[in-house]
């Protein structure tokens, strides 16, 4: 992998020692203790003595819904300002930016354990695809940003309808009533699709060499009951091959073919807001000055 090319979390940390800021994550997979490779989640080192924020907090059997994230993210974003410094949001999940930088508030939804049972066993004996076409029936809207293996939120999608008789849609278009309290700028990275795909796929390589599959196993084994965070990309497919689902390859090629869809889709995501500034990812002076320039 070229390590000359600022990701987003290099260039953040590059960005946080100039301003004097300090990162809140906005990274799904991160939130979670011990899923550290398939992640990617910044080391010590890596985070160059930076502060981070909500990284590493949430114990894999544990569910952690958007309106958390929401809540959780508002209180870092005020302790950092309250020090006189500036937050800095960096992650790749459209949810958790958007629950932010459009200040939805999220319901407080009872979880129903015996529905979300009922629609497990489902998938089980119907398969996922059948419950991603109902909950388009249902929520046309958000199932377009929503993969058709993502087995979580596609039967997130369910549970919200089912406890208030509202989409995930309508419940969101309520919720951005209220102005955003904060003076903030969006940047997004983008590079040429082939540079993309072929860094995903040796990131991909780089997560196996790391120890992967061994991290995977360890989570089963410390954690044998089914586990949400068991549906992170990466976790799912290595899973099944520790289950004898799959071949070890087919698992590898599977999860390199399922990042290029999600990068993809993320594109998609941040596209759609109009609040964008796009930066590409090989110009790393230019974007730093760009990014200081918007702060001032």
């Amino acid at each position: 992998m070229d390590q000359r090319l600022l990701g987003k979390t290099a260039l953040s940390i590059e960005i946080a020692k100039r301003v004097h800021g300090e990162i809140v994550s906005a990274d799904s997979m991160q939130i979670y203790k011990e899923m550290n490779i398939g992640s990617a989640k910044p080391t010590k080192e890596e985070m160059e003595g930076i502060p981070h924020y909500l990284l590493d907090f949430v114990s894999p059997k544990e569910r952690y819904s958007v309106a958390d994230y929401k809540k959780e993210a508002t209180k870092a974003i005020e302790e950092i300002l309250k020090k006189g410094k500036t937050p800095i949001v960096v992650g790749g999940t459209g949810l958790y930016i958007d629950a932010l930088i459009y200040n939805i508030d999220y319901p407080e939804i009872e979880f129903d354990e015996t529905y979300r049972k009922q629609l497990e066993k489902r998938v089980e004996r119907e398969g996922l695809p059948s419950l991603y076409e109902e909950a388009t029936q249902i929520d046309e809207q958000a199932m377009k940003r929503i993969s058709p293996n993502d087995q979580k939120r596609i039967l997130r999608v369910l549970e919200v309808y089912h406890q208030t008789g509202k989409t995930k849609t309508e419940q969101e278009v309520m919720s951005r009533q209220k102005e955003v309290p904060y003076d903030y700028q969006v940047y997004a990275l983008t590079m040429p699709r082939e540079q993309l795909y072929d860094r995903i796929n040796k990131r991909v390589d780089i997560m196996l060499e790391q120890g992967l599959v061994e991290e995977v196993k360890k989570i089963l084994e410390t954690y044998p009951e089914i586990l949400t965070a068991m549906q992170a990309l990466g976790y799912k497919e290595i899973k099944e091959y520790l289950e004898g689902n799959v071949e070890k390859e087919e698992a590898i090629e599977t999860i390199k073919q399922e990042t290029r869809r999600y990068a993809k889709r993320q594109l998609t995501w941040f596209r759609k807001n109009k609040q964008t500034k796009w930066l590409d990812a090989n110009q790393d002076k230019e974007n730093i000055k760009i990014i200081l320039e918007g702060m001032n």
